[in-house]
């Protein structure tokens, strides 16, 4: 299959994909089959890296174990229903982003832009993270006496955080070359990831001194279940990620089957992985020194279970953080490209290059990594800051899926799931609003995150239905209908058997 060559275009693109002078913009090209979304879906099991030491330590090895295989068993529902709406809309790389839009545009058109930066923010501010995480890592195995700091206002310098910043930058340079150009360091540091958790599935098990004597359950009566759903918040984007291969939808060869393959093979494996990482890394090295290095303690593992090769099994644990950042980084730039072609912020994020690339999308992306690494520092700050908006997020797609149903039932459905996942939607829309409103005033329960990651999360939401509102009353002039810019009518599409 031969795809047409872009042409260069510096104009702007308004919602339809076409510039302002008549001219046909680039266009994400479909080069991605089933399995390159499900390298990307790797992110997530290597994105335990994160929070799974924290999680070990507050809630003890039984309670960690539950509710990481509850918090995936919940991302594996959600994820089933997403591919029935990724198969109504595969030209949109908004992903999840884009369904709660349309399932609620004609009753609260607001949701189009809360969702979208509630998408986009996490995904985006995932650099950051595991930035901050791999400089960890280069100084607990090569420089462990570099613990200097540097206190710049707000903002501060360290060893981990100069390691970091450097990375981000390196990633995003790669990033300007394309997508499918990279997609070959994807699978290269994919297939490094499964070195490490090879290691830490394997051979705690098989070391003798696995047990779960020395393991406990933290969680207790009313607290407890207060406690569990601030930790359901915490884990959210690292179990819920597997949506990302839905974002690619538009760049698969057969987006119908490979957008579904890509996410069902994605839940399954990760869904493994969750439940059992914790339970064999806390049963071989105890909770107790989990708890007291949550962010290192995966250095420690490797020298005790391959002795002079902890070093290298280090370098493949950084490779699969940096999967996570590529895939972090070409999701989150591709939500805010399509934000700007479609009318959820200003027309201006929605141009691509002249090779087919988000270019000032990634630009963004740059700034804002460098702000949130300098100024929250900490993973799971991070994390607590950006998962009110993709929960909430979450919480619109899956209700809007309901709603599609209702409102529009003749929409082409290639992919039609049994009746009963309606009431299904409803009652994980309703399950995540409690974990929601729960976990993001929780601060006390976790020790990470405060008023000051709220006020960032609820400042940017804020900023993003603002920056729509520019878009719809000054860029383009004049009120669409919801406030969204108006559709096409789409050919009906045959069901896929």
């Amino acid at each position: 299959m031969s795809h047409p060559v872009p042409q260069p275009s510096t104009d702007v693109a308004g919602p339809a994909g076409v510039t302002q002078a008549g001219q046909e913009q680039p266009v994400l090209a479909k080069r991605m089959r089933w399995y390159d979304g499900f390298a990307m879906s790797l992110t997530m099991p290597a994105a335990l890296v994160a929070s799974l030491g924290a999680s070990i330590g507050g809630l003890g090895a039984w309670g960690a174990v539950a509710l990481w295989a509850a918090s995936m068993v919940l991302a594996t529902a959600t994820n089933w229903i997403y591919t029935e709406l990724a198969a109504m809309f595969p030209e949109s790389s908004g992903g999840i982003a884009h369904y709660a839009t349309e399932g609620w545009k004609s009753r609260a058109p607001v949701v189009g832009p809360l969702a979208s930066v509630g998408y986009w923010f996490p995904w985006t501010t995932s650099l950051a993270i595991y930035a901050g995480i791999i400089g960890s890592f280069v100084r607990a195995q090569w420089f462990p006496g570099q613990n200097w700091t540097v206190e710049l206002g707000p903002a501060q310098l360290s060893f981990p955080i100069v390691v970091g910043l450097a990375v981000i930058v390196l990633l995003f340079c790669a990033a300007m070359i394309g997508l499918h150009v990279a997609m070959w360091v994807i699978y290269l540091t994919g297939a490094m990831l499964m070195v490490p958790l090879a290691v830490f599935l394997v051979m705690p098990f098989l070391s003798g001194d696995w047990s779960t004597a020395g393991l406990h359950w933290e969680l207790h009566g009313l607290n407890g279940v207060r406690e569990a759903l601030v930790w359901l918040y915490v884990m959210a984007w690292t179990s819920f990620g597997v949506e990302v291969c839905a974002t690619f939808a538009p760049e698969y060869k057969d987006t119908v089957r490979d957008t579904s393959r890509a996410l069902r093979a994605g839940v399954l494996f990760s869904l493994g992985v969750f439940v059992l990482l914790p339970l064999a890394l806390s049963g071989y090295l105890g909770e107790q020194r989990i708890g007291a290095e949550p962010t290192t303690f995966y250095v420690d593992a490797f020298r005790q279970l391959v002795g002079g090769a902890g070093g290298l099994m280090t370098v493949f644990l950084i490779a699969s953080l940096l999967l996570i950042m590529i895939t972090g980084l070409a999701d989150g730039s591709r939500v805010l490209f399509n934000m700007g072609r479609e009318g959820t912020t200003i027309r201006q994020m929605g141009v691509l290059d002249r090779r087919g690339v988000p270019a000032r999308a990634l630009v963004v992306a740059l700034v804002v990594n460098v702000l949130v690494l300098v100024v929250l520092r900490t993973p799971l700050a991070i994390l607590v800051t950006g998962n009110l908006g993709y929960i909430l997020t979450h919480i619109l797609a899956v209700s809007g899926f309901a709603l599609l149903r209702k409102d529009r039932p003749d929409l082409p459905r290639p992919i039609r799931l049994p009746g009963f996942f309606v009431p299904l939607a409803w009652l994980l829309a309703g399950f995540m609003t409690l974990v929601l409103v729960v976990g993001a005033t929780g601060f006390s329960v976790t020790g990470y995150g405060g008023y000051k990651e709220l006020g960032i999360a609820l400042a940017v939401l804020t900023t993003g239905v603002l920056l729509w509102v520019y878009r719809t009353r000054v860029q383009d002039r004049r009120p669409r209908e919801g406030g969204l810019p108006r559709e096409e009518p789409e050919p009906a599409q045959p069901a896929r058997q």
